[in-house]
């Protein structure tokens, strides 16, 4: 795990930070140009619509160029698309360039997990896949203060320097340390033999089973991050409370990212997917009945407690069922519907709250997450050999007869 941190969780961590930059201030840039809130909204949501967008294309370039330069092509592409919101004061140049983002963003997100996947033991895969979560958590987590910081000291479009900065570090990060060899139970697979249109027809039937379960779990992964600042509003909480109760509660999430890797490698996936899902899915049905800040902030920390020990979960999943041959492609597939979830959570308590109401949404996407669980524990002991307790054991004595057999005769 150490010897893996300079090429794959510090750039990870040092690029969410450019990201976590801009994250507050893409709404306010539009809103500078004389737009009204509606429009800053949709500019903000064309970065999820750019890493849609973009997950099938990443999955075509990474398997051209290979994980690591896909990555460094992917921060140089999202350094451009900086630059020009910087530079320009037009909203069609700064809805190319978000979506433009989200796309170069999708291409990193993907190549990062492929080299990993390559590179990592199965036996740490879990730990390392929830590392590599946290580092994107602590990035996200710091990037406001860095941008905060910046603006503070120049103006707020500088806070897109934070990020052109951020982008190019990680990048250098990724040119100067050498790549690492695969892991004997790894290996280099063939590339290039399928398209992604294939290797989804040819792994249809887990696409549209798991693939569903990760589907939802991306649902109301999005939804958590809308439901708590839209109920905080209705009990009329200040911004700057509303923010210090999120601050607490990623918090609380930052610290669960190893223990969560940790549980998974010894008792399997579901030990982990199923507690966080029935966790953040319970919370969500009982948020409308918080009625003050104190329980509020008891139920956002409960919820990203949830989150939290299930980070990484949907990488290691995706690394436990994607064939050596044409994986790269696989995980594109398995991203987008990933992708696709956190598209439509936000949109789920959108629709429903305006038919029957904010609580009703949020309630609604409290039982999708319960939904989620059910879906996992119905379908990843079907395509996860790491899925249980009982899994794991016979993965470590399997290990360990063959590591017997391999001893030198005395």
């Amino acid at each position: 795990m150490r010897t893996i941190a300079p090429s794959v969780f510090l750039p990870a961590l040092i690029y969410e930070i450019g990201n976590g930059a801009i994250a507050p201030i893409i709404a306010l840039t539009a809103l500078a140009e004389g737009t009204n809130a509606e429009t800053a909204g949709f500019m903000l949501a064309l970065l999820g619509v750019g890493q849609i967008l973009g997950d099938i294309p990443a999955g075509a370039l990474a398997d051209w160029l290979g994980d690591r330069r896909a990555m460094v092509t992917a921060a140089g592409v999202a350094i451009v698309a900086q630059l020009s919101i910087y530079f320009s004061h037009s909203l069609v140049v700064l809805g190319v360039a978000l979506t433009v983002i989200g796309m170069a963003n999708a291409t990193y997100y993907l190549g990062r997990v492929s080299y990993l996947t390559e590179i990592i033991s199965v036996d740490l895969r879990a730990r390392a896949m929830s590392t590599m979560g946290g580092s994107h958590r602590i990035g996200i987590f710091l990037g406001p203060f860095v941008g905060a910081a910046v603006i503070s000291v120049f103006d707020m479009r500088a806070a897109y320097l934070v990020a052109v900065a951020a982008a190019a570090v990680a990048a250098t990060l990724l040119i100067a340390v050498p790549d690492i060899a695969p892991h004997a139970t790894q290996g280099h697979g063939a590339r290039g033999e399928l398209s992604s249109w294939q290797m989804t027809r040819l792994h249809r039937r887990l696409f549209a089973t798991l693939g569903s379960a990760v589907f939802l779990v991306g649902a109301v992964r999005a939804a958590r991050q809308t439901v708590l600042p839209l109920w905080a509003n209705h009990l009329e909480l200040s911004a700057e409370r509303t923010s210090i109760i999120f601050g607490v509660a990623i918090a609380v999430e930052v610290v669960m990212f190893y223990p969560s890797g940790q549980f998974m490698d010894r008792f399997g996936r579901l030990s982990v997917a199923l507690p966080s899902m029935l966790v953040v899915g319970l919370t969500m049905v009982l948020l409308p009945l918080t009625h003050d800040e104190i329980a509020l902030t008891v139920l956002a920390m409960t919820m990203s407690l949830g989150n939290g020990i299930g980070s990484g979960i949907m990488m290691t999943l995706g690394a436990d069922c994607a064939p050596r041959d044409n994986r790269i492609r696989f995980l594109a597939v398995w991203r987008l519907m990933g992708d696709s979830g956190n598209a439509a959570g936000p949109l789920i308590v959108s629709f429903v709250a305006l038919a029957a109401g904010l609580a009703s949404g949020i309630v609604a996407v409290g039982c999708t997450g319960l939904l989620a669980a059910a879906a996992l524990g119905r379908w990843v002991p079907r395509y996860s050999p790491f899925a249980r307790p009982r899994d794991m054991r016979a993965h470590r004595e399997a290990n360990a007869a063959r590591a017997a057999e391999e001893l030198p005769t005395l």
